[in-house]
């Protein structure tokens, strides 16, 4: 998945893409559409399916790729990537049929969106799980935290929210933008279960996932900005950027010789 985001952004030419975000939500994605999400690509549209809402609309290099490995697109989709006449953007547009719940670009409504979802999934009395995947720096917004309310009001413990603490945003470090360093006794205050994990262990994140608990969870997964490219990683820069020939080499290899 790294190797072909990497492709898919290189190729993307001077539109570039949200590489930071993407490789540091790659093990978060590939393990939701592996181990945990009960989806059908033959079947996008069952009631019952699970729903993945990506309101950290910056890891879409991570989302298509998880999304191609799953069935849901195509290699032709992937190839139109940010290329433009195309339907394939630097943000996810909702489309069903091809597994996206949430048209996603302005962040935090994700959350809100996700917590209406597992109202509806409840008031249906379906057994469908709600997860939502958001970043750090999002929850510098109003939104999650009314939406936090909402859920644990509501009790529903249908729904899971994810976060991809890498620590950076577009701004530079999240301590200094907005410091919300202890996330999880936020959450914790406003009724969540809440667990901390590894975000580049898919076995951990897989086994937080799907814990059975009687709230509404939050999963801080804790991951590195740019991961697996050294130039990238931890480095503000690379929160959206294009590649040139040398630079998309060095990070092949770099990915390509990882432990």
């Amino acid at each position: 998945m790294r190797l072909q985001a990497l492709e898919m952004a290189y190729k993307s030419g001077q539109n570039g893409a949200h590489l930071g975000g993407g490789l540091s939500a790659i093990e978060i994605l590939a393990t939701l559409y592996h181990d945990v999400l009960r989806v059908d690509p033959c079947n996008p549209c069952d009631e019952n399916r699970d729903r993945l809402i990506v309101s950290k609309g910056h890891c879409v290099l991570a989302y298509y790729t998880a999304l191609y490995e799953k069935g849901f697109l195509s290699a032709q989709d992937l190839e139109q990537f940010e290329q433009n006449g195309y339907h394939w953007h630097g943000h996810a547009m909702r489309d069903l049929t091809h597994g996206i719940e949430f048209h996603g670009g302005s962040l935090s409504l994700g959350m809100s969106f996700a917590v209406g979802e597992a109202l509806a999934c409840k008031a249906k009395g379906l057994q469908s799980r709600v997860f939502v995947l958001v970043g750090d720096g999002e929850c510098d917004e109003g939104l999650i935290w009314e939406a936090a309310m909402s859920a644990a009001h509501h009790h529903l413990d249908n729904l899971c929210v994810i976060v991809d603490r890498n620590r950076l945003q577009y701004d530079g470090e999240t301590t200094e933008v907005l410091n919300t360093d202890s996330l999880a006794e936020k959450f914790k205050a406003f009724g969540f279960e809440v667990a901390e994990v590894d975000g580049h262990d898919c076995q951990a994140i897989s086994d937080r996932l799907l814990v059975v608990s009687g709230k509404p969870r939050c999963v801080i997964a804790n991951t590195i900005k740019g991961k697996g490219v050294s130039f990238m990683e931890n480095d503000k820069t690379w929160h959206h950027h294009t590649l040139n020939e040398a630079q998309y080499n060095q990070a092949r290899e770099e990915v390509e010789h990882a432990d």
